[in-house]
């Protein structure tokens, strides 16, 4: 089965930027959708962002104007940048994606902690 990993999380002070990446074992760019989720401790996993291959990119409401997913065909890989982090969005970010309608199982997520 396709196995997903994410990378790029780290520590930024609120109002900074991280750009994480997510790239497959085999090609993402037949996978639909692909996205993002995230969880913080003691909360459940939200959606944050899909990308479809028509193109449509629905967010959540909390990242709205703030992140930026998008399909990197040059890397094969699925991004979000993240702009204007606040320390709410503190989190493990997991990349989420579906082959021929079957949820592929998560990756084991990376950090992003937004502190001061």
């Amino acid at each position: 089965q396709v196995q997903l990993m994410e990378s790029g999380g780290g520590l930024v002070h609120p109002g900074g930027s991280l750009r994480l990446s997510c790239v497959a074992s085999g090609s993402i760019s037949n996978l639909n959708p692909v996205g993002w989720y995230r969880q913080a401790p003691g909360k459940e996993r939200d959606l944050v962002a899909y990308s479809y291959l028509t193109g449509q990119t629905p967010y959540a409401n909390f990242v709205k104007g703030r992140f930026t997913i998008s399909r990197d065909k040059a890397k094969d890989a699925v991004t979000l940048q993240m702009n204007s982090l606040k320390p709410e969005d503190t989190a493990v970010y997991y990349c989420y994606a579906k082959e021929r309608g079957i949820h592929i199982n998560w990756g084991p997520g990376t950090q992003v902690t937004v502190s001061a």
